[in-house]
């Protein structure tokens, strides 16, 4: 019987994939995003210091709905706040091995609109 792997395990190996081209630097973070079913969230980090610089997601604006592009697009929005007070201006986008589009390219959307060039 052939055993089926997960989505999930394949996400991660995706991701994996993508993280071994794809470093932030101090001068241009990595801006990574994580979707669930019910919610979205994105951090800044700086991978040669292993510091998260910022970070949005829809439980912390409490949003009604957090897992619809709504929310992916008011997540995006906070998180280029959040990066102008940190005073970064350009980031490495990391979509975490998902597809980019739907609810990824509506937060990537929002943050370029607000500012973050990537």
């Amino acid at each position: 019987m052939i055993n089926k792997v997960s989505r999930n395990q394949m996400r991660i190996m995706r991701h994996d994939r993508v993280r071994s081209k794809i470093f932030g630097t101090t001068e241009v973070p990595r801006l990574c995003v994580f979707r669930s079913n019910k919610n979205i969230s994105c951090q800044i980090i700086d991978d040669e210091n292993g510091v998260t610089l910022a970070s949005a997601s829809s439980l912390s604006l409490k949003l009604k709905n957090g897992g619809n592009i709504e929310a992916a697009t008011a997540v995006g929005k906070k998180i280029a706040e959040e990066a102008k007070k940190a005073k970064i201006t350009k980031v490495v986008f990391d979509r975490g091995g998902y597809l980019y589009h739907g609810r990824v390219e509506a937060l990537a959307t929002a943050a370029r609109e607000n500012g973050l060039e990537f």
